[in-house]
């Protein structure tokens, strides 16, 4: 957070000492608003009457690499007629104008304008596949930028957002899996936990008929509980919720070469839970709370009794009996499957 504000804070610094001029004067009119005019171009050069010529200005200037005018060419022929056969294309090549710029937030934006207002548009899916993969990029590290125009930090809220936005706009289409599996792993990148496994439990569910990708978000929502139990202090439930997952998902994809995995996982989560519970059953016993200790001890017993942790916790079992009086047995585990 500090290094973001240094950034911003040297921007507005270098904007103020070094001021510069615009080239371009600003013109307005009617119906199209403020436009830019370049030192010598000829007023109006880039105009047509029509928004078929008009489109077609902006798609010629796009081919030969001239952004600046595609872009203005565009937005005045979505003006020009917004409700008319061309608008649709002329919006597309605003997203693609912004992207080819590397303005990926604006793109995005852009191709979002084309879903919602043109939902017939003919390349619904192309416009669909470029916001997937502008989200890809911020979900691998490319910054956002401040203003629109200084790259300057990372969002996994908002990366989030751009995937959770793809999956709305086509929860069925061919990238929607993997952006609902990309929604989880950037909650993941931002720590919030909890949320992955939400994301990841929901593509196993809508996506149940594509075995691979259920198989794939049940593994990792069983990694994202694991993840939340390092952090969770004293909350044991987080780790059988974490051991249950990774049951379901030997049980239900056993040929999957990651069940020797998830198998070991669940060894190392047995004995994590089992520390646990020692943990806070040492906790009741220095304050004198014998009965609870007594219960939390038997807990890690129960867990995995021939373990080191087990045979301290029978130990410990056995030594309260003698402050209590009650039974030194301790309950037996039930068999593991």
């Amino acid at each position: 957070m500090r290094g973001r504000l240094c950034r911003v804070a040297l921007f507005l610094i270098l904007l103020v000492a070094f001021p510069f001029r615009s080239p371009a004067p600003l013109i307005y009119r009617q119906g199209e608003g403020f436009t830019y005019e370049w030192p010598g171009e000829e007023k109006g050069k880039w105009q047509r009457q029509s928004a078929r010529e008009q489109l077609q200005v902006a798609q010629d200037a796009f081919d030969k690499k001239d952004y600046g005018l595609a872009m203005k060419a565009a937005k005045r022929t979505v003006k020009m007629r917004k409700l008319s056969d061309f608008a649709p294309q002329a919006q597309y090549l605003i997203g693609r104008c912004y992207e080819a710029q590397h303005k990926d937030e604006k793109a995005f934006k852009a191709y979002q304008e084309v879903l919602e207002k043109y939902p017939k548009f003919t390349d619904y899916q192309d416009v669909q596949k470029r916001q997937f993969d502008i989200a890809v990029r911020f979900l691998n590290g490319q910054l956002f930028r401040l203003f629109g125009y200084v790259p300057l930090y990372r969002s996994w809220e908002k990366t989030a957002g751009l995937f959770e936005k793809v999956v709305k706009n086509g929860p069925y289409s061919t990238i929607a899996p993997q952006a609902q599996m990309d929604i989880g792993a950037a909650r993941e990148k931002q720590k919030e936990y909890p949320m992955a496994v939400k994301a990841y439990e929901r593509a196993a569910d809508r996506y149940a008929d594509q075995r691979q990708v259920a198989a794939d978000a049940t593994f990792k929502a069983g990694l994202a509980y694991q993840k939340e139990a390092r952090t969770a202090d004293y909350d044991q439930s987080v780790s059988g919720r974490a051991i249950a997952t990774f049951t379901d998902f030997i049980t239900l994809y056993e040929d999957d070469p990651r069940v020797p995995d998830a198998q070991r996982r669940i060894a190392s989560l047995k004995t994590e839970e089992a520390r646990g519970n020692f943990r806070i059953a040492q906790y009741y016993e220095k304050g004198d709370k014998l009965e609870a200790a007594r219960i939390y001890y038997n807990a890690a017993y129960a867990i995995d009794s021939t373990s080191a942790m087990g045979i301290q916790a029978r130990q410990r079992i056995e030594a309260l009996k003698a402050k209590t009086g009650g039974p030194a047995t301790p309950a037996t585990p039930a068999p593991q499957k």
